[in-house]
């Protein structure tokens, strides 16, 4: 799984970005704090579509928008920088660019903007395979293995790798995950506590198939 960087602006406006990465997940929460309220309904990104216009001058669809925030059923899974860079300008940045720099350089400090989505491991069955992601740019996908237990089956930009097994009992959108028992291959040691997302908590949390 391939995470792209900061350097956007090197690239043209139709490029195509995976909608699952955390900076996308804090710039919807941003707009959303931006509104006053969250974006739940076909209606509110009207709303959102109406909002732009009149700040920017610039008609985005509702469906576009709806595509970023993971709203759409087509399962679109990868959005345009130039959709990024309008909803970075409309609250205020330069583009997405200028939003994934100072998302960097705060540490993504508007924690209080983040839901409390959540899944407990009860929830969970032997298998199952759970993308997560924290600022500013880390991303694992993990394996339930039982028990409680996890191993990281990929991981991009995080001390975490590849095999590091933990054990966890929830994970929540907003709080920061607690992995007890952690263990990475190369030293053994099963007794190590692995906090990720301390400032700011989770910003990714889905079900995924396992693929990267």
């Amino acid at each position: 799984m391939y995470i792209r960087s900061f350097f956007l602006i090197l690239y043209p406006d139709n490029m195509s970005i995976q909608r699952n990465i955390p900076q996308i997940k804090a710039l919807c929460l941003q707009v959303e704090a931006h509104r006053g309220r969250q974006l739940k309904t076909h209606y509110d990104f009207l709303e959102l579509v109406t909002e732009i216009e009149k700040s920017l001058r610039v008609h985005i669809s509702e469906s576009t928008l709806e595509r970023v925030w993971g709203y759409s059923t087509r399962g679109y899974d990868t959005v345009s920088l130039r959709t990024l860079n309008v909803l970075a300008e409309h609250i205020g940045y330069e583009g997405w660019t200028d939003f994934c720099s100072k998302l960097r350089e705060t540490n993504g400090c508007e924690s209080e903007m983040f839901s409390l989505d959540s899944i407990s491991t009860s929830d969970l069955r032997t298998g199952d395979y759970l993308r997560i992601g924290w600022l500013p740019d880390r991303m694992c996908v993990v394996r339930y293995l039982g028990s409680n237990r996890f191993v990281a089956t990929d991981c991009q930009n995080s001390t975490m790798q590849a095999g590091d097994t933990f054990t966890c009992l929830q994970f929540a959108i907003g709080q920061p995950l607690y992995m007890t028992n952690f263990n990475a291959p190369d030293d053994g040691t099963s007794d190590r506590c692995y906090v990720a997302g301390q400032k700011n908590g989770l910003t990714t949390l889905e079900l995924t198939d396992g693929g990267k």
